[in-house]
This record gives structure tokens, C-alpha cells and sequence, in this order.
């Protein structure tokens, strides 16, 4: 068994109580630049988190129903060796993490929903990909 680890901005969500569910290791705060294309924040607070494997998708789903429902345009994901979990507002990719095609799906789903194509850099270089 493996736990998660990964990133939840803290004004990403509506709804904060997920936070009380994760184990917070590192908390930073970083100024909101124009190449963030945010404009309707001057900061944003990271939280890297680790997820218990067993708690993962329970805790992908409240995550999803809690990301803010007025700007759709956020994610949260998490990883261990094996699986990436990608959430978008009401929509969450489990994804193989040998798998280009799925996370390829994850990053176009991204992009059509406004998130800079930087931001959804999720998926490894394809010359790293193991055939």
C-alpha cells in the first residue's frame, strides 16, 4: 500500500472541510501573477497533502464536489506510484500512470474547461514514457 501525495489550493475550494481529512506536510503562499491568468485573486495558498490510499477516492470525490462551483476552472490531484488522480468539478481521472492516452484525456478535459495549457502539465514528457 502507498499513500498520495499532491496539491489543493486552498482557494480553489467552496467548501474547506476536505482539508480536515488529508494530512497537510507543507503549506505555501504565492503571489498570483498575470501568467497564473486568475485575475480575481492576488494570492493563493498550497497545501502538499498526503492521502491515505484506502481514503483516496472518497477523498477525490469531495474534493470535486467541493472545488468552487463559481470559477471551473481549478484542479487537485494526487499520486503514488501507480495511479495520478486528476479532479476537475464533478469529473475525476484515475489515471494509470503508464498510460499517455488517459492522461492526454486529463489534459485535454483541463484545457477545454480555461486552464492555462501550463497548469495542466501533468503528464511525463512522452520520450520518459515506459513501453
Amino acid at each position: 500500500m502507498s499513500n498520495y501525495t499532491g496539491v489543493i489550493i486552498e482557494e480553489s475550494l467552496g467548501n474547506k472541510d476536505v482539508l480536515k481529512k488529508v494530512k497537510i506536510l507543507a503549506t505555501k503562499i504565492e503571489k498570483v501573477t498575470e501568467r497564473h491568468q486568475t485575475p480575481y485573486l492576488k494570492k493563493w495558498t498550497l497545501y502538499n497533502v498526503e492521502v491515505p490510499e484506502n481514503r483516496a477516492d472518497e477523498i477525490a470525490e469531495e474534493i470535486s464536489t467541493s472545488l468552487d462551483s463559481v470559477h471551473n476552472d481549478w484542479y487537485a490531484d494526487f499520486k503514488n506510484d501507480q495511479y495520478h488522480y486528476i479532479i476537475f468539478r464533478n469529473k475525476i481521472f484515475k489515471i494509470d500512470r503508464t498510460s499517455k492516452a488517459q492522461y492526454d484525456e486529463a489534459r485535454k478535459y483541463g484545457v477545454s474547461l480555461g486552464i492555462p495549457e501550463y497548469q495542466v502539465d501533468f503528464h511525463p514528457d512522452i520520450k520518459e514514457w515506459k513501453r
